[in-house]
């Protein structure tokens, strides 16, 4: 049987903390930044977790077994 691929566009976007929590890039960072405010822009930054209710969905495509 071949190996299982894992999803390229994934692989780009999410990494996996060191207790198996995803991390992914926050939107609407990209363009059309000078009606946003600086607050707004520098919360932009900061990098979050993927939502529970994705989490299964998002190690599907990482080929990462689900713990717990």
């Amino acid at each position: 049987m071949p190996k299982v691929k894992t999803n390229s566009g994934a692989k780009k976007r999410f990494k996996v903390t060191a207790t198996g929590k995803i991390k992914r890039r926050r939107a609407f960072h990209s363009h059309l930044l000078t009606k946003k405010s600086k607050k707004r822009k520098r919360h932009l930054r900061q990098p979050a977790l993927v939502d529970a209710t994705d989490v299964r969905r998002v190690r599907r495509l990482l080929h990462i077994g689900l713990k717990g």
